[in-house]
């Protein structure tokens, strides 16, 4: 198919698929002429992942090019490549050590251990999790640590759920970009089921005894 159907079927403009071709996210198209190039099924298939990262995840230009390398590469073990490509998910957290990020990341070094996750203590994933650990703790609710067990059960619920899904696709290149979705809208649909379930809870909490005229 020319551009302009790839466009069409996609709803990315020319110049945007132009710019992903730039930018390395999208791989060029077979040339049929000087000024031609013609593009497939996959193409047709990055451009809706790219989408779904950018609009849906929120990652970046360069975010989504780490991504993509890394579904790309055909060398390394599935177990690699899926690393490779989460780690390029996470937020950096650039932020000095002091008292209070050290204890926060031995909490979390703890947390991995006692739970038996093969998991880095130091990669992207635990500073995040220290960093929001001290932000908390800095807002006078440290005591929110009380709780990290009940969020971790819940992550391990999800992170096989998650798996357990693209488990079930057969090509490589379709597992890896599953698993890589998942995480990224999982995200999403995560935070979204949270805020409903978060609404739910506070009128149950709140709503009803506020209406009840403080019953008890």
């Amino acid at each position: 198919m020319r551009i302009g159907e790839l466009s069409r079927r996609t709803g990315v403009s020319v110049p945007t698929i132009k710019f992903y071709v730039r930018e390395g996210l999208l791989p060029a198209g077979e040339l049929t002429s000087p000024n031609q190039a013609s593009y497939g099924e996959a193409h047709v298939r990055r451009l809706r992942l790219i989408r779904a990262l950018l609009d849906v995840g929120g990652l970046s230009v360069a975010a989504i090019r780490g991504v993509v390398t890394a579904v790309d590469d055909p060398e390394q073990p599935v177990h690699d490549v899926l690393g490779a490509a989460t780690k390029s998910l996470m937020p950096r957290h650039e932020r000095e050590s002091d008292d209070g990020v050290e204890e926060a990341r031995k909490t979390v070094a703890g947390l991995i251990e006692a739970r038996g996750w093969h998991a880095d203590p130091s990669g992207p994933a635990s500073d995040a999790l220290a960093a929001a650990l001290v932000a908390l703790d800095e807002l006078g609710h440290g005591r929110f640590v009380e709780v990290l067990d009940a969020y971790a059960d819940a992550a391990e619920r999800v992170a096989r759920a998650d798996l357990e899904y693209v488990a079930h696709h057969v090509a490589r290149e379709e597992l890896v970009e599953s698993a890589v979705v998942g995480t990224v809208l999982g995200d999403a649909i995560f935070a979204a089921l949270r805020r409903l379930a978060h609404m739910d809870a506070s009128d149950r909490t709140f709503g009803r005894t506020e209406e009840g005229g403080g019953e008890g």
